[in-house]
């Protein structure tokens, strides 16, 4: 448990080597396995990842929240942890914190990683989740399905209509799992509301971090037409087509090396 920004933030770290600092997504859980710190990261890197407020066991103060708070929670971490820099990887919503991250402490990011997000504002911005919120959880689970994979549309549900339900089940499962300890419902609501207000987009130019942009090929919630104004707003910014829907950090099995040879500065043969 870290005192960083005023919060009691739970972390934790594995590996050896340089500094990574991951930032997950929306209600990610350090109790919900695997994570980055079980990856092939930790082969290469001193990697850390922490419950954002709001979620997991860190700390749930009554909101709103902001994504400058967010920034703040994720450098207040790395000072507790005594690093004046790291390279930092941010997926989905906490691709946005690290750009929040890189454009306040621009000094602090040896090599920035962003995967499955966006910069919102003209850039362009991820689908708006937070309306699935107030529908039951099936409902909800299936929705967030269809968008994060394009893949199931409704002929592939009404070709696979019992793998469909296990996935709903499984998603179903994944967002109640920790929904009932107190505060989550509300800490879930604040961070869904901070993202909605997400907009970096005027402010890339002060990244001076080399940036690699990661999306999804099928990917409808971070999808490749808002995530390219991003690339091109980004001063050292490249980009990269990965297999799989949203969730492709799990589905495409050369994501961590990928990111490795980009933080170690390795060229690998661009994929198609």
């Amino acid at each position: 448990m870290l005192q960083a920004n005023g919060l009691t933030l739970c972390s934790d770290l594995a590996g050896a080597g340089p500094d990574l600092l991951f930032l997950g997504g929306t209600g990610w859980d350090l109790r919900a396995t695997p994570t980055p710190l079980q990856s092939p990261l930790t082969r290469h890197f001193h990697v850390a990842l922490f419950d954002q407020r709001g979620q997991g066991r860190s700390d749930k103060p009554r909101g709103p929240y902001t994504m400058r708070e967010y920034a703040e929670d994720a450098a207040a971490v790395m000072d507790a942890l005594g690093w004046s820099s790291a390279h930092v990887v941010g997926y989905s919503f906490g691709g946005m914190v690290a750009q929040e991250l890189a454009i306040r402490w621009p000094e602090r990011i040896n090599r920035l990683v962003l995967a499955a997000t966006s910069s919102g504002g003209a850039g362009g911005s991820s689908f708006p989740i937070e309306t699935f919120l107030p529908l039951d959880p099936a409902e909800r689970a299936q929705r967030g399905l269809e968008v994060a994979d394009l893949r199931l549309t409704p002929a592939f549900q009404e070709r696979h209509p019992e793998r469909m339900q296990q996935m709903i089940a499984k998603r179903v499962a994944a967002q109640t799992r920790f929904i009932a300890e107190p505060g989550a419902r509300e800490g879930l609501a604040a961070q869904l509301a901070a993202r909605a207000d997400h907009d970096t987009y005027s402010r890339l130019d002060r990244i001076t971090a080399p940036a690699l942009v990661l999306s999804g090929r099928h990917d409808g919630q971070a999808p490749h037409e808002v995530q390219m104004p991003m690339v091109a707003k980004l001063p050292d910014a490249c980009h990269e087509v990965l297999q799989g829907g949203h969730n492709f950090i799990h589905e495409d099995t050369g994501f961590y090396e990928r990111v490795t040879a980009f933080l170690k500065d390795e060229r690998l043969e661009t994929r198609q």
